[in-house]
């Protein structure tokens, strides 16, 4: 069976790979658009500090985050090692001891049905600090020891590389999809069509470029996440734990004393590939409000994604009804490196006539009823 892969972000990268292990012979096409969402985000794999309450994304992003594991023992098997996975907790903070007890209320209840998130445990501050030196001296946290970060840039790499390494092959471009007798029947790069059974987009906020012409109108809108990195020279981060302040803004560290701050959530952005000034004062005020002993560090680089953000906040994952051949991977917002490698899997599942181990019917990428794109504002608990 052949199989045509558009992105090769983590969620298309993954699907390559988990059809490599099961014997398809795949084509991956990716045209490197700069703010590609992988390339940019934070990594941080902790669904049970999110306040989001629906329970089909949290079916998801809990199996994704269990799935993490075995991905990474897949992956070292293939060669790769450096994906910047870690197991490192995750420190929900708050000030108040009333929100602190809501805080770990809510997260034993959800720790209490996935035994991955470990251990939950209520922090003074000074021990907070013990965990993650630069934070604000007022601050306590609830701990999850289970939290996890992940380098998106190395995690796709590694996918990639273990993908080829089995026989998948990768072009450069932007792919059209050629339909006959109602069926998507393969990919078009340029002049050359590359016949394949079955087509799966996976082209982040980009992808209603590619369906249009077929007449799929998909609902994601590109967001704009601006994020930043500081370097505290001469300070061993590696395993300091993901910061979870009562917004949508997070810090996290990984090797090489790096520390990531972000980030912003600007929907209605457009393709606008640009550092703004109203978005780094955003970041970087945030984040010294939190941890002012970041207020030192070196300011080394400040990265632009735009996450694919559907019409609500569950992914967009299945076949195309009407449309043979075509299966479609988007929506993942602001959650794409906890749940883009599961995702993965299940949609290589899906094309190969295996029952997907989670059922797929809510993500349905067509499904009808839901609210206008872009609402993907959290507090992240």
């Amino acid at each position: 069976m052949r199989v045509a892969v558009t992105g090769a972000g983590v969620l298309g990268a993954s699907t390559a790979f988990h059809l490599t292990l099961a014997g398809a012979e795949v084509v991956v096409t990716d045209r490197a658009h700069p703010g590609q969402a992988t390339a940019a985000g934070a990594g941080i794999v902790s669904p049970w500090s999110s306040g989001r309450v629906d329970p089909d994304w949290r079916r998801i992003a809990d199996a994704g985050a269990r799935y993490y594991p075995t991905l990474i023992q897949h992956l070292a098997e293939a060669g790769e090692a450096e994906t910047g996975y870690r197991r490192v907790g995750a420190l929900s903070v708050a000030a108040n001891r009333r929100e602190l007890d809501q805080i770990e209320q809510a997260m034993r209840a959800r720790a209490a049905l996935a035994s991955e998130a470990g251990e939950v445990t209520q922090l003074a501050p000074r021990e907070a600090r013990a965990l993650f030196p630069p934070l604000h001296p007022d601050l306590a946290a609830v701990h999850v020891s289970g939290a996890a970060r992940v380098d998106g840039r190395l995690l796709a790499a590694a996918l990639r590389r273990a993908a080829e390494r089995r026989g998948a092959r990768f072009h450069s471009g932007m792919a059209g999809l050629p339909v006959r007798d109602g069926r998507v029947t393969g990919i078009r790069i340029d002049a050359e069509e590359i016949a394949a059974d079955c087509v799966i987009v996976a082209a982040g906020a980009w992808a209603p470029e590619v369906l249009k012409p077929v007449g799929i109108s998909l609902r994601v809108a590109p967001q704009r996440g601006q994020i930043t990195h500081l370097r505290l020279e001469g300070i061993d981060t590696e395993a300091w734990p993901v910061v979870l302040p009562h917004s949508s803004h997070y810090l996290l560290a990984f090797g090489g004393s790096r520390v990531v701050v972000g980030a912003t959530r600007e929907t209605g952005s457009g393709f606008d590939y640009r550092v703004t000034a109203a978005g780094q004062a955003e970041v970087l005020n945030e984040a010294l409000a939190v941890a002012p002993g970041l207020g030192s560090a070196t300011l080394l680089e400040t990265r632009i994604g735009f996450r694919p953000v559907g019409p609500d906040l569950k992914p967009m994952l299945g076949r195309v009804a009407g449309l043979d051949g075509l299966v479609i991977g988007n929506g993942l917002g602001a959650s794409g490196l906890t749940i883009g490698p599961y995702a993965g899997r299940l949609l290589a599942q899906l094309v190969l006539d295996e029952a997907p181990e989670l059922d797929l019917t809510a993500y349905d990428p067509l499904r009808p009823g839901v609210v206008a794109a872009g609402d993907e504002t959290e507090a992240v608990r």
